[in-house]
């Protein structure tokens, strides 16, 4: 059996398979590097439709597919694909869904419009990839999450999913990104996003507005070490997460390429 530290990376982007903003390449770099320093690392990330299948050479896993994810009462069906991360050996999975990910543009349509459901894709998405390490059976002892996509999934990890075996040991760590919408997730947001009924209306408090900075607020309080990922990262979130005793922040640097800071941090969570 192996005796590996893993490490989980769940992303709303990553190089080369969706490139939304610089910070795709930071992930498939921090993956690489992890399983380069002797970390066991898998990635989960959405199958947005603009991802090519073939060109990325995606293929169902069967024996995960088959999950049902209730979201406020509908359910809907989760499909699992896998590829091999090119020039790593590393499996990167990505949650499928015919409602939510078919459609041929990630957060708006061809007008720039918010797509309505976005509240729901993310909620299916956070939901979706806990119930998909659930499957595996594979107990991360970190799961690094970037993007706004996967901001309910530290709290899910500290409320609903606190009693899971798999999570038992594990430790969070959320990408505070800059803002990069205006909108909000809409009213039902906060009762999409209550999956549990270990989920109670405190636990959702800093999430209700629906907005980009509620989202990092949420993701940030429940992790337990954020890292700054970009120069303008909102001021009044970091300087609130920078008060709360006992979190660990890591600053933003422009010239992070050996990314040293970053296995530290990992280190660091893993008691080394």
């Amino acid at each position: 059996m192996s005796t590996k530290k893993r490490i989980l990376f769940i992303a709303q982007e990553m190089s080369p398979y969706l490139e939304l903003s610089d910070y795709a390449a930071m992930v498939n770099k921090m993956a690489i590097k992890s399983n380069e320093a002797g970390l066991e690392v898998r990635v989960i990330m959405p199958r947005f439709g603009i991802i090519n299948e073939r060109r990325h050479r995606l293929h169902e896993v069967v024996r995960l597919s088959g999950i049902n994810i209730v979201i406020d009462g509908d359910d809907y069906p989760l499909i699992i694909k896998v590829a091999s991360l090119p020039n790593a050996r590393l499996q990167v999975y990505f949650l499928d869904n015919e409602d939510y990910f078919k459609r041929k543009t990630v957060f708006a349509d061809e007008n720039d419009e918010f797509f309505e459901d976005n509240a729901a894709r993310a909620v299916f998405f956070c939901k979706g990839a806990l119930e998909t390490v659930k499957k595996f059976g594979w107990p991360p002892d970190i799961i690094h999450c970037s993007g706004w996509m996967t901001s309910l999934i530290p709290m899910y990890l500290k409320t609903a999913y606190k009693k899971e075996p798999v999570f038992a040991n594990s430790k969070i760590v959320y990408s505070l990104s800059p803002n990069s919408f205006k909108e909000k997730l809409g009213a039902s947001f906060i009762k999409k996003a209550t999956i549990s009924n270990q989920i109670k209306e405190k636990d959702l408090e800093l999430y209700k507005d629906g907005t980009n900075t509620a989202l990092n607020r949420g993701a940030g309080k429940y992790a337990d070490a954020v890292i700054l990922a970009g120069e303008k990262t909102e001021k009044k979130v970091v300087d609130e997460l920078k008060a709360e005793k006992g979190k660990i922040i890591l600053p933003y640097k422009k010239e992070n390429e050996d990314l040293a800071d970053y296995l530290a941090l990992y280190n660091q969570l893993l008691g080394k």
